[in-house]
C-alpha cells in the first residue's frame, strides 16, 4: 500500500481541460488538453527516472529537485505529464466534492498523486489501483484526467475517500470538457462554469473537422489564447498530449507544452524517450528561460509572433516524427535530429522576439 504523506503545496486553484477520444480521430490517437491556472506562475519541465517508468512532467520552478535522481514519493509533485508507457495525467481543482473535516494542511496532494502515478502506472487500471490503495484521507479534491497507450481516456472525480470514473470513450460527443466542478458534487459549490461553457462552445464548433486538424494548434489557439474568461492573470502553462493508438509504441506520445502566459509563449513538442531530451530553455535548476520570457511579456498579446515561431516547428517536427513513427528513424537517430531541431527552434524564437525581449 502506498502511504499518503504530509506535505503542504500551493493548490492548483483552477484549470480548463478537455479529453478527446481516439475514436474521434482518423489516426486513432486520443488527445488531452490542460490549461493550467495557479498561484505558481513560473513553471518548468523536467525528465525523471521513476520507480518503474521514466517520465516528463511540468513542475513548479521553486521545486529545485535534481531531476535525474530517483525522488521518493514524499514531497515530489508533478502538475501534468507523460511516461514511457504512454500514460498521461493532468488535473483540475474542484470545490464541490470534499465532504469531511480533514484540515487544509492535509490537503492539496494532487501533485504528489500525479507524480506517483507517472512513476508506476501503465494504464487506467493501474491508476485505479493506485487510487484504491492510497491511504485515507487521500488529501485531494479534484478531477484527474488520464489517457493511456491502450485506448483508455477518462476523467476521475476524486475526494479524500472515494472516486468516480467517467469514460470519455463512452461519451456520445466523443469528448469531455472539465473545469472546476464535478458531475457528482454539490451544484451550489460549482466554479469555472463560464470557462466550461466557453470551451464547450469551441469544441462544438471544432469537432466536425477534428480528424483533419492539428489538435495541439487548434486547442491552444481556440481555448488557451481565446481571452477571458479562460485566459486569466493566474494562467501559467498549457499542455496538449497526443497519445498513440492501441498497439503503437508508447514512446511516440507527444506532450506539446507552452510555459507561461499562452499569448506570449510558444509551444514545444516534448517526448519521454529513454533519456532526457528536454530543451534547456524549458528546464533549469531554478527557472526556465522560455517561461521567464513569457512572463516578462505578460499582459500583452503576441499571438501573431508566437504563430510565426510555431509555423516553423509544426512542419519541421512532423517530418522527423513521421519518420520515427514509421520506423524509418531509430530512436537514436530521431533523438539526434530532434535535439538539432529544438536548437534551431530556439534561434527562430529569439529572432522573432528579439526586440520584445531586448535580445542583442
Amino acid at each position: 500500500m502506498v502511504t499518503a504523506v504530509l506535505f503542504f503545496s500551493v493548490p492548483s486553484f483552477a484549470c480548463t481541460s478537455v479529453i478527446v477520444s481516439g475514436k474521434m480521430r482518423a489516426d486513432g490517437r486520443p488527445v488531452m488538453f490542460k490549461h493550467r491556472d495557479t498561484g505558481q506562475l513560473n513553471n518548468k519541465m523536467e525528465w525523471f527516472q521513476g520507480e518503474k517508468y521514466a517520465f516528463v512532467a511540468l513542475v513548479n520552478s521553486n521545486w529545485n529537485t535534481e531531476p535525474t535522481t530517483k525522488v521518493p514519493f514524499h514531497g515530489a509533485e508533478a502538475w501534468s505529464g507523460t511516461n514511457s508507457a504512454g500514460f498521461c495525467i493532468m488535473n483540475t481543482a474542484t470545490y464541490d466534492l470534499k465532504d469531511d473535516d480533514v484540515p487544509e494542511k492535509l490537503m492539496d496532494r494532487e501533485g504528489q498523486v500525479m507524480y506517483r502515478a507517472l512513476e508506476i502506472c501503465r494504464n487506467l487500471a493501474d491508476f485505479e489501483t493506485l487510487l484504491d490503495t492510497l491511504s485515507r484521507p487521500m488529501g485531494v479534491e479534484t478531477n484527474f484526467g488520464v489517457i493511456d497507450a491502450e485506448g483508455g481516456a477518462a476523467y476521475y472525480e476524486v475526494n479524500n475517500h472515494s472516486w468516480v470514473k467517467f469514460d470519455v470513450n463512452k461519451d456520445p460527443e466523443g469528448y469531455r470538457v472539465v473545469t472546476n466542478f464535478t458531475r457528482t458534487g454539490r451544484v451550489e459549490d460549482r466554479r469555472g462554469v463560464d470557462r466550461f461553457e466557453k470551451a464547450g462552445l469551441f469544441m462544438e464548433s471544432a469537432i466536425d473537422g477534428w480528424s483533419e486538424c492539428i489538435p495541439h494548434k487548434k486547442l491552444i489557439n481556440g481555448i488557451s489564447r481565446s481571452g477571458k474568461p479562460i485566459l486569466r492573470n493566474i494562467t501559467s502553462a498549457v499542455a496538449v498530449f497526443e497519445g498513440v493508438k492501441p498497439g503503437d509504441d508508447p514512446l511516440k506520445t507527444v506532450m506539446w507544452t507552452a510555459l507561461g502566459w499562452p499569448a506570449t509563449a510558444v509551444y514545444v513538442p516534448l517526448m519521454v524517450l529513454h533519456e532526457d531530451h528536454i530543451p534547456s530553455y524549458l528546464k533549469g535548476y531554478e527557472t526556465a528561460v522560455m517561461c521567464d520570457n513569457a512572463l516578462f511579456m505578460k499582459e500583452n498579446d503576441y499571438s501573431v509572433e508566437c504563430a510565426k515561431a510555431e509555423t516553423f516547428i509544426d512542419p519541421s517536427f512532423d517530418v522527423i516524427y513521421q519518420d520515427f513513427a514509421s520506423g524509418k528513424l531509430s530512436e537514436k537517430r530521431f533523438s539526434k535530429k530532434y535535439d538539432r531541431l529544438m536548437g534551431k527552434y530556439f534561434k527562430v524564437y529569439n529572432r522573432i522576439f528579439a526586440d520584445l525581449l531586448k535580445i542583442d
